[in-house]
């Protein structure tokens, strides 16, 4: 096959601008997550909190924000159009970031976790509905690949997300430690938290403004393919059982709540791994920046690799299939994995790097095997994958939980490394099995 014919197999000619369109909403909610990643280190300076209790900043997006609002959306996307779903999402998305502003006129900790449960909803309906959006497409034995391709945009917005955040937010945090905040004067600790919630807040209603603009762009669009978008019937309770018979679709799902409760762990942790293990809060000292903005530079190569593996993986499935690719990948990043919680130092830090070259393909990999067959099941069978993005709020919760009751931040990576091993379960055996559904 020609590369022409393969390009036009993958994305259809005719839709390649709403195809552009719909990609860039991935790149945009690339940037939410990993802004959100980086508060845990914020809020943790900022008000000297534990880190399960800045943890539940990922039990707020991941449990409550997708967990909850994932099926309703595909529901309202079953009744209406995946267009219409893009544009409930993205409004919410950028309402969310708005309400950063009257949070810190409260300068309260879980008026901020309103305001991310709403922008977090609004991911929860963006992502049910533009994944699947973009499987059905094209034809699809690529929409695997189509799928991976549109993600690989994920990480660009990951990695501006984190530029953003070390910019505006982790280098505008006082340098002034738990202890020493503790001895404060209330009046010299309440400027200082000024201040450092300012730039938390300017900084995320300013990526609200600009959402609004990428909106009003989709809204005015009217050549969204209609094919693929066309609403139907609901029939809730037969599609259900259809799909919780379909055994292949179920460990789909499981694999899926493992993949994503291992890289929000990863990543949420890296910034204070990093600076544990190179011992960053001495450095800091003489350096003039705040410990965190050190460590979000490894945090940014991490991701860098993630962005760059994700384009790697799409031009490999071209000749090694998605399982396969899959499995390789979930037993090299559990061996990653095992190196930082026994290694450390530089080379701790070098494979928690590592580890996110490894995740790049597992998310719209997962996501496309697990969508295989599915047919007009699919809008509400992308509901339940979108659900399962809550795995990123109750693993990343124990995580924290294992760091507090340990003392060590090392042995609860072994949370992650335990999602890897199911991982590679499912690509090594669950989705290799009969694809039909039991007859009744």
């Amino acid at each position: 096959m020609s590369m022409e014919k393969s390009q036009a197999s993958l994305v259809p000619h005719q839709i390649i601008w709403p195809f552009i369109l719909l990609t860039s909403l991935f790149a945009w909610w690339g940037l939410a997550n990993n802004m959100t990643d980086t508060l845990l280190a914020a809020f943790k300076r900022i008000m000297s909190m534990s880190d399960s209790k800045t943890a539940l900043i990922q039990v707020v997006c991941y449990g409550a924000g997708y967990g909850l609002l994932a099926l309703p959306a595909a529901i309202y996307i079953k009744k209406y159009t995946y267009k219409s779903g893009v544009l409930l999402g993205l409004g919410l998305y950028a309402l969310g970031a708005v309400l950063f502003y009257p949070a810190k006129l409260t300068a309260n900790y879980y008026y901020f976790l309103g305001a991310i449960w709403i922008l977090f909803g609004g991911l929860s309906i963006l992502e049910t509905a533009a994944n699947p959006y973009i499987i059905a497409m094209g034809p699809e034995e690529t929409g695997t690949r189509r799928l991976n391709l549109a993600q690989s945009f994920n990480p660009l917005g990951s990695i501006m997300g984190v530029m953003i955040s070390k910019m505006f937010i982790l280098s505008k945090l006082n340098t002034a430690s738990a202890e020493e905040r503790a001895a404060m004067s209330t009046q010299e600790l309440q400027h200082i938290q000024t201040g450092e919630l300012n730039a938390v807040t300017m900084t995320y209603v300013m990526v609200g403004l600009i959402l609004v603009i990428t909106w009003v762009l989709i809204l005015v669009n009217k050549n969204m393919p209609r094919s693929a978008e066309a609403g139907g019937p609901l029939d809730l309770g037969p599609t259900f059982k259809r799909l919780v018979r379909n055994r292949h679709y179920m460990w789909g799902v499981v694999a899926q709540f493992f993949y994503v409760g291992a890289q929000i762990g990863v990543w949420s942790f890296t910034i204070r791994y990093v600076m544990q293990e190179l011992n960053l809060n001495e450095l800091a000292l003489t350096s003039g920046k705040t410990a965190e903005d050190m460590a979000a530079t490894y945090y940014m190569a991490a991701l860098i690799l993630f962005a760059g593996s994700r384009f790697i993986c799409t031009w490999l499935m071209r000749y090694i299939t998605p399982a396969n690719l899959l499995t390789a990948l979930s037993g090299l990043a559990a061996v990653l994995t095992a190196l930082v919680i026994y290694a450390g130092g530089h080379v701790g830090v070098y494979a928690l790097v590592g580890i996110s070259g490894c995740m790049s393909l597992m998310f719209p990999t997962i996501f496309g095997l697990a969508c295989r067959g599915l047919g007009e099941d699919t809008k509400l069978g992308g509901s339940g994958l979108i659900m399962a993005i809550m795995g990123g709020a109750v693993l990343t919760q124990v995580q924290g939980f294992m760091s507090d009751k340990t003392g060590s931040i090392n042995l609860a990576y072994w949370v992650p490394l335990a999602a890897f091993l199911v991982i590679g379960y499912y690509g090594a055996v669950a989705c290799r099995k009969d694809l039909a559904v039991p007859k009744k």
